[in-house]
């Protein structure tokens, strides 16, 4: 390998570490910006009275729903995503088990994302702030 070709390699591998460092950065500053988003959220629905539900998740595969002990506000009307009253967000789909039916599902809370459902299909896609927003306009009601 020449000069030249070394050079170029370090110049290359020096852009891709920029590259890797910068969309990290951004995609920190975007989850912290969507978690802010969720926090105030959270205090709006307590101020306006929302009364926090049980949320439950639904199976990839099968019918029926499991419980979680998670208590928040639904986000979309097909209840896949929620807000807890602890303050995260929850995608609330979990692999099909006899045993989650029985005592439960267990549910992680998910990074905020500033853009729900970006890099889907088409339409699956909307902003966080906008279905907050809708959930605040919808009182003690299902979104």
């Amino acid at each position: 390998m020449g000069q030249d070709e070394q050079d170029w390699a370090r110049q290359r591998q020096r852009a891709i570490a920029a590259h890797a460092a910068d969309q990290h950065q951004r995609g920190t500053a975007e989850q912290r910006q969507a978690a802010a988003q969720v926090a105030d959220f959270v205090a709006a629905a307590r101020d306006r009275g929302l009364t926090p539900q049980p949320l439950t998740a639904r199976p990839h595969r099968g019918w029926g729903r499991y419980r979680t002990g998670l208590y928040g506000w639904y986000l979309k009307s097909d209840r896949s995503l929620a807000v807890g009253t602890d303050g995260n967000l929850y995608l609330l789909e979990v692999p099909a088990s006899l045993r989650g039916r029985i005592v439960g599902a267990q549910v992680t809370p998910m990074r905020p994302r500033l853009v729900i459902g970006a890099g889907g299909r088409d339409g699956e896609s909307i902003p966080l702030a906008i279905l907050l927003e809708r959930r605040l306009a919808v009182p003690d009601q299902q979104p």
